[in-house]
């Protein structure tokens, strides 16, 4: 299984030290936007929702499904496959983000883009652009 080590702009951004940022990571790279912009919207969104004005440490699934349906991206079950689970490899051509437990990946073409190697957790299924 492949993986690229990117996160999304997160340093060049002044970022610094390790953070549970997966989904503005993931945002940044499959959507190719700003890291700066996408960590504030979604931690805009977290604080209008009563939560802590900061994507630091992660942002519920209602949240960031909520943002990715404004971008026009949409849910899919991860395929089906008898005798073993769906990885990252699994994910059709094309920019999506992969839903694993307790992270979220941007997958390019099949291979994942992230700050550590996960592409041996099981996906749960993904988002993609409608």
């Amino acid at each position: 299984m492949e993986y690229k080590l990117n996160d999304g702009g997160r340093q060049a951004a002044g970022f610094k030290g390790t953070a549970g940022d997966c989904g503005a990571r993931a945002m940044t790279i499959a959507l190719q936007l700003d890291y700066k912009a996408v960590y504030k919207e979604l931690s805009q969104a977290n604080c209008d929702n009563g939560r802590s004005r900061s994507a630091r440490n992660g942002i519920m699934k209602d949240i960031y499904t909520v943002v990715l349906k404004r971008y026009g991206w949409a849910w899919h079950k991860a395929p089906q496959f008898i005798g073993r689970k769906a990885r990252c490899s699994d994910m059709p051509k094309g920019s999506v983000i992969a839903k694993q437990a307790h992270h979220l990946v941007a997958v390019i073409d099949g291979v994942a883009n992230d700050t550590w190697d996960c592409t041996h957790k099981m996906v749960y299924g993904y988002w993609a652009k409608q």
